[in-house]
Formats: C-alpha cells, sequence, structure tokens
C-alpha cells in the first residue's frame, strides 16, 4: 500500500533538523541507492531518516540504519517492518510509548521519555552500511548524544550501533566490545547498555528472545531514572 506523507509539526521538524540533514548526499553509494529505491517505489520516503521521540529525552535508543520497506518506506525508525513490532511493544509495555504499534507518521504515537534514531541515517544496500558511511553519519550522532541530559541512558541495538556510539566518545572499541545486556559508563555519567538488534533474523533465530529483549528495556528504564 502507498505510503502517505502526512504533516508534522513544528515541533517534530525542529526535532529532527538538529540531529540530521534532509538533504545529506555524503555517500554515493547511499544516495544512488535512494534514488534507485525511489524509482521502484515512488511513494516511500527515501531520504535520510530523522530520529523521533522526546526532545527531552533521558533515554535515546540507537538502531543500525532505516529498512527498505520500514524507515525508508515510512520516514520513521522501526516503522513499517518486523524489527519494530518488539520494539514498539516493549517501549508501551513500560510506558514509554502510548501506543504498543508505530503504523505512520501522524498516527498519534508518543514517546514518553526517550527517543529513537539511527547510527546510519540513510538506507543501506542489503542492510549492511560500510565503515565509511558509519563514518559519515558520526557528526549527527555526535549532536545527538551531546543533547542528552548528564546520566542519560544509551540503548544501542546490535553491533554497529554500539561501536559507532564508542567512537562518539572516542574510546577503544577493544576494550569497550559489544556484549548483549553489557553495561558501560561513559563520560557525563552517561550509560551505554547493548542489545542484539530485534531484526527479523535475531528473533526468528532466538538469538533475541522477547523476555531477553523486555529484559534489556527494563533495564534502560530503571538506568534512565524515567518513571
Amino acid at each position: 500500500m502507498p505510503h502517505k506523507q502526512p504533516k508534522v509539526s513544528q515541533d517534530q521538524r525542529l526535532l529532527a533538523s538538529k540531529w540530521y540533514d534532509p538533504n545529506c548526499r555524503a555517500c554515493p553509494r547511499l544516495a544512488s541507492y535512494l534514488d534507485e529505491t525511489k524509482q521502484t517505489f515512488p511513494d516511500y520516503f527515501c531520504r535520510p531518516v530523522p530520529c523521533f521521540g522526546d526532545r527531552n529525552a533521558k533515554l535515546l535508543i540507537v538502531g543500525l540504519a532505516p529498512g527498505k520497506h520500514g524507515a525508508n518506506a515510512t520516514g520513521r525508525p522501526f516503522t513499517g517492518d518486523h524489527a519494530g513490532l518488539l520494539l514498539y511493544r516493549s517501549l508501551y509495555q513500560y510506558g514509554l510509548s502510548n501506543n504498543p504499534e508505530s503504523n505512520a507518521r501522524g498516527d498519534g504515537l508518543q514517546l514518553h521519555g526517550c527517543r529513537i534514531t539511527n547510527a546510519v541515517k540513510c538506507l543501506p544496500p542489503e542492510n549492511r552500511p560500510i565503515g565509511s558511511e558509519v563514518r559519515n553519519c558520526i557528526g549527527f550522532i555526535r549532536a545527538e548524544i551531546q543533547d542528552l541530559p548528564k546520566g542519560a541512558v544509551i540503548l544501542a541495538l546490535g553491533k554497529v550501533a554500539h561501536d559507532a556510539v564508542i567512537r562518539v566518545f572516542e574510546l577503544k572499541l577493544s576494550t569497550h566490545k559489544f556484549r548483549h545486556g553489557g553495561e558501560i559508563t561513559l563520560p557525563d555519567d552517561r550509560i551505554l547498555l547493548s542489545s542484539y538488534h530485534c531484526s527479523r533474523y535475531n528473533t526468528q533465530t532466538r538469538r533475541l528472545t522477547e523476555q531477553m529483549f523486555t529484559i534489556i528495556v527494563s533495564r534502560a528504564k530503571q538506568l534512565s531514572g524515567l518513571v
């Protein structure tokens, strides 16, 4: 079905524009792939995808990149594909959203105390960004993290997101390795909590179960002091 492009509020536009460039073409491979995808699916968003959620978040959730038929189609992180099902259901379970589903921009969904973004803002071929593409987006994720309050929690979904956050703080990857359930204290008392990505592959192979993921979300809420 075609994905409508509803109007968004001025507050939502301001929130997004601080931490991403809607016209970015810095990565030739990604820019070309977006153009190609737009030709095939003209109703898809097919642009850098902005973050979504609470401007004053104490919890920042960092994913990998937009999914082809998910965020790349709808223009909202983790919306329209399998990965968002478990994420939004878990956020709702712990009172971090007003709805257990994310269907499309403009559907009335609100997040409470948390915000969702991606390490890479544009759709990568086969869901696999290369190193230079992750590095090109580091400035955006750095700006978003710098705006978090002292003591905030960053929940990284997957190794790429984890490593991107580590690079933001210029820490050594060799001594701050990704581990599901791992917690790392960052400068300004921020905490990095990492989880396997809630992708279809991980959930279907049961590398990540719903119980495992809800434990992570519960821990993230506890660490960030959200009530």
